[in-house]
């Protein structure tokens, strides 16, 4: 019997466009039955065909990769049938989606931690192999008792990487962890100029740099919301570090004390900084919550870089919070250099405490700024590109406003987003009792190359390295009024 609308299943995967080399998007469907059967086809290969007697629809691995082999740039299509307890069938409208010609980097990697903490406990980085539903442990914090975040990778390789790490009870120090191949090294970012330890980071594409913030992030709670949890920087500042003399080095234009500068980011080239820029609203000895903490609304800003002399150019305004009304966050340039993410939301740099906070792009070459298509009515943040700049990746609460998710978009030559899909997993059912979070999800073309228990090991035995005192230079001030131009990337 013909029933004229496609079935509900979850997860949502209709009508997006998938990279060739996914693992199958299992789902359950939800129509009430006795019996359920699925037929998998496209234009050419074998079909696949999966009967079961529960609506949970687990998708053989081997015919599902073949038939995504053969059929790129093909629709792919879900045919449902449903028995019911009168013994009739009902088949469902199809489901339909695309398969892309190119393939999505293989492997994730994420922190895994709790929906609402005020504490760091059960907090693990996690790789995640997306071409089937492989999942290895990187680091436990339970293994050093301590907090780890930001993890950062140099051109979307695990080969150069860095790891961020706090101790807790035992003191093993605050720094980096600084993996290059199977070697591991701790550095300690502090200086005198730069007191607290790096955050947020990015790779220069050349390997030499890696630019980072310094802040210092007060979290607190809010008495009844929706999203209890706040989180203000209180002070925040940008600087480089030089990975070959390992010194640290910094310009008053990225780290002005009445100023608040974070989420640092570099251009495809490298010629340029992106960064966030905001006034500081309230004194150094302030309480929390500061005075004014939720009009803060941050400037999306560039400056030049040298990497050969390590010299600075001059600020620039890319977008204004006046312009667009919202705080501009989390910019993250493509590897092909052409297109610019980053976060709107109402005000502050924790978009994800934000239900309102979307992802926009913006075309580098004319300028053009759009919200992206793939964003939804809850918050929406911690983007990152594919090493082809064909896929993003992103944490998304979307379906019930709490738990972070990761999701995927295809974009296409012209900056477009096609529907987003939740990362696939092995269980149909995962995600109806899964109650921690996804965050900062990261896509690399290889695995982390250091084991778990080394990581552990470094951060309990391995010394420290100290960096000289930051070597800061001066650079004209930015002017406000001029602001950037697009031009070819």
């Amino acid at each position: 019997v013909p029933v004229q609308r496609r079935p509900h299943i979850r997860p949502d995967y209709a009508d997006s466009v998938i990279p060739p080399n996914i693992a199958p998007l299992n789902f359950c469907i939800a129509e009430p039955g006795i019996r359920y059967h699925v037929k998998v086809h496209s234009a050419r290969g074998q079909s696949i065909e999966v009967r079961s007697q529960e609506p949970a629809v687990q998708i053989p691995l081997g015919p599902w990769k073949r038939l995504l082999a053969q059929n790129r740039g093909e629709q792919l299509r879900f045919d449902v049938y449903v028995q019911g307890a009168d013994d009739s069938w009902q088949a469902f409208e199809t489901i339909t989606n695309a398969i892309a010609h190119e393939e999505i980097d293989p492997y994730l990697v994420y922190r895994g931690m709790n929906v609402i903490y005020n504490w760091y406990s059960k907090m693990r980085i996690y790789e995640r192999n997306v071409e089937d539903y492989g999942r290895r442990l990187i680091l436990d914090n339970q293994s050093f008792d301590g907090c780890m975040n930001c993890h950062t990778f140099l051109n979307n390789s695990a080969q150069k990487m860095i790891l961020h790490v706090r101790s807790g009870w035992e003191d093993y120090g605050v720094g980096m962890l600084l993996i290059e191949g199977d070697r591991v090294s701790k550095v300690n970012t502090r200086t005198t100029f730069n007191p607290r330890p790096a955050a947020f980071a990015s790779w220069h594409p050349s390997g030499r740099a890696l630019a980072f913030s310094t802040n210092k992030v007060q979290q607190f709670f809010h008495s009844a919301d929706a999203e209890v949890r706040e989180g203000t920087d209180l002070v925040s500042d940008l600087a480089v570090y030089v990975v070959d003399s390992r010194r640290v080095i910094t310009t008053e234009a990225i780290s002005a004390p009445d100023r608040l500068e974070t989420w640092p980011a570099w251009s495809a080239d490298g010629r340029y900084l992106y960064y966030c820029n905001a006034p500081l609203l309230w004194p150094p000895e302030a309480d929390t919550p500061p005075p004014h903490y939720n009009e803060v609304k941050y400037d999306l800003m560039r400056i030049g870089y040298e990497a050969a002399t390590a010299s600075w150019g001059q600020p620039e305004v890319v977008l204004s919070a006046e312009q667009v009304g919202s705080s501009i966050t989390l910019p993250r340039a493509s590897p092909d250099g052409r297109f610019l993410l980053f976060c709107l939301s109402d005000y502050g740099s924790f978009p994800a405490f934000d239900k309102e906070a979307d992802i926009y792009l913006m075309d580098l070459q004319t300028g053009q700024r759009r919200r992206l298509e793939c964003s939804s009515d809850q918050s929406d943040s911690w983007h990152a590109w594919s090493s082809n700049s064909r896929w993003i990746t992103f944490s998304s609460k979307r379906g019930d406003g709490l738990f972070m998710k990761a999701y995927f978009a295809h974009i296409d030559e012209d900056g477009h987003a096609a529907k987003a899909f939740v990362l696939p997993q092995r269980e149909p059912d995962f995600y109806d009792s899964f109650i921690r979070i996804y965050h900062l999800p990261e896509l690399v073309l290889d695995p982390v190359p250091v084991a778990g228990e080394d990581l552990a090991r470094a951060v309990r035995n391995a010394p420290w390295i100290a960096v000289p005192d930051a070597v800061t230079g001066p650079t004209p001030a930015a002017d406000r009024s001029a602001p950037w131009e697009p031009g070819p990337p």
